[in-house]
């Protein structure tokens, strides 16, 4: 197919799906994306010599250098350093990676493998505890940032934690002053205390992720960042094992150093043939999880547009570029945002406070620029009470009801965007149907 090419069949139905929905496909941009990902690279991974960023090729069509400059700021604070022993690859994911298309990203999430070198897995295991805790520590708080929380350890045994059950194998969440404690307060479920304490989980350290608030002051804005780790032991014989388990795939990320290819490719060669395959289920296990007991279309439809770009069924996933490029597809922003201001207020620290005020007026403006009628008053009156919190006194739980209030407001409208244009798609009717079928047996057989 070249860029001269003449819409195909397929093209020609999901352009009159889109027009039916109101969705506006360009359908010039959908034919050179179509030649793209026709075209023989050479290669899964390339590089753009230019801006110094590599990935999979797929990946790399999404991705846009026009704010690498802030990317690569943030990361200074959420990415991990190289040391003796200690091998890093940092690179965007979600959205993030696909700027070309995201024009109103939720998070800026990153992922980053890190290799460590020791002579036993018990080792690589206390060298990952201590670079979590130093990394937590030394990004607390700073001029732009706050931590919020940090992912680290199983739970040994069921708990409550936080008022909260905390089953057994579950991930550990761990706030800042949990970590300067070194163990979280926990009960057993008949109410006796049971803390856990850092060092204890270190041996089985499962989900491995950190969360900070970020501000850009000169833009006025927020982001809920987040660095989820793929975390691999490199033993004296050279072998790599990852240390929970799972070396995760390489088809969503874009890495944002050149310098980090070497790390890279030793890290990536220990996957198995199939990478991809299990790659695409976890993927379709998260549609089908929301499809069905956890609603939500916005993140189904970004999940289904990675399963379709990398399986071949290139005509559904032009459809769903468009979608998030849609002026309707701003709620999703906004419904990410809400609770980024919400992590962002602490009265105590006034770190982010003044992004957050901004971030609040911006999204009374963006919600009144798409909705109209009864739908944006609702929306507006809770962003604005959400907003005066923000000058009282009593932020605290008053602006976690009103941000909550507003989410949920957002979050509806968001479903039925998505659910509507989705289902207007036969084939992607059919897909979403299929999975909600198999979800429904799977979940069934296992009770």
């Amino acid at each position: 197919m070249t860029e001269t090419s003449q819409p195909t069949e397929d093209l020609a139905r999901i352009i009159a799906a889109a027009r039916r929905m109101g969705v506006e496909l360009d359908e010039a941009e959908a034919l050179r994306w179509l030649s793209a990902m026709a075209a023989d690279s050479g290669g899964d991974i390339v590089l753009d010599a230019g801006s110094g960023t590599f990935g999979h090729r797929v990946s790399m069509l999404d991705f846009s250098p026009a704010n690498l400059a802030h990317f690569r700021a943030v990361g200074q604070i959420v990415g991990f350093e190289d040391r003796p022993g200690v091998e890093t690859a940092l690179a965007l994911s979600g959205s993030a990676a696909q700027s070309k298309i995201q024009t109103n990203p939720g998070d800026c999430d990153y992922f980053e493998r890190v290799n460590l070198h020791a002579a036993t897995r018990e080792e690589a295991c206390r060298m990952l505890a201590g670079l979590m805790r130093e990394k937590a520590l030394a990004t607390e708080r700073g001029e732009t940032y706050r931590l919020i929380e940090v992912k680290f350890g199983s739970s040994p045994r069921d708990l409550v934690h936080a008022g909260k059950p905390l089953a057994r194998g579950a991930a550990i969440s761990w706030t800042p002053a949990d970590i300067h404690a070194g163990q979280i307060a926990a009960m057993t479920p008949d109410g006796e205390p049971s803390p856990v304490l850092w060092d204890d989980v270190a041996l089985d350290p499962g989900w491995c992720k950190l969360d900070w608030v970020v501000a850009d002051p000169p833009h006025g804005t927020l982001a809920n960042a987040s660095n989820m780790l793929d975390v691999t032991w490199e033993a004296p014989d050279g072998s790599i094992t990852p240390l929970d388990g799972h070396l995760d795939g390489y088809f969503q990320e874009v890495y944002l150093e050149a310098d980090s290819i070497p790390i890279f490719s030793k890290v990536v060669r220990n996957a198995t043939p199939d990478a991809l395959d299990d790659y695409v289920e976890q993927l379709e296990h998260e549609v089908a999880k929301y499809v069905t007991r956890e609603l939500n279309y916005g993140k189904a439809a970004k999940r289904m547009y990675n399963v379709f770009r990398l399986t071949g069924r290139y005509m559904d996933a032009v459809y769903l570029r468009e979608l998030f490029d849609e002026p309707a597809a701003l709620l999703y922003q906004v419904w990410s945002l809400v609770r980024t201001i919400d992590d962002a207020v602490n009265p105590d620290d006034p770190t982010t406070m003044a992004e957050a005020i901004t971030q609040a007026d911006a999204l009374i403006t963006q919600v009144a620029s798409v909705l109209d009628g009864a739908e944006e008053a609702a929306i507006v009156k809770t962003l604005v009470r959400l907003r005066q919190q923000l000058d009282g006194d009593d932020q605290g739980t008053a602006l976690s009801t009103d941000a909550e209030a507003a989410r949920g407001l957002l979050k509806n409208l968001v479903n039925s965007f998505f659910h509507d244009r989705l289902v207007a798609v036969p084939s992607i009717n059919a897909y979403i149907g299929r999975l909600q079928v198999e979800f429904g047996e799977d979940a069934a057989a296992s009770r």
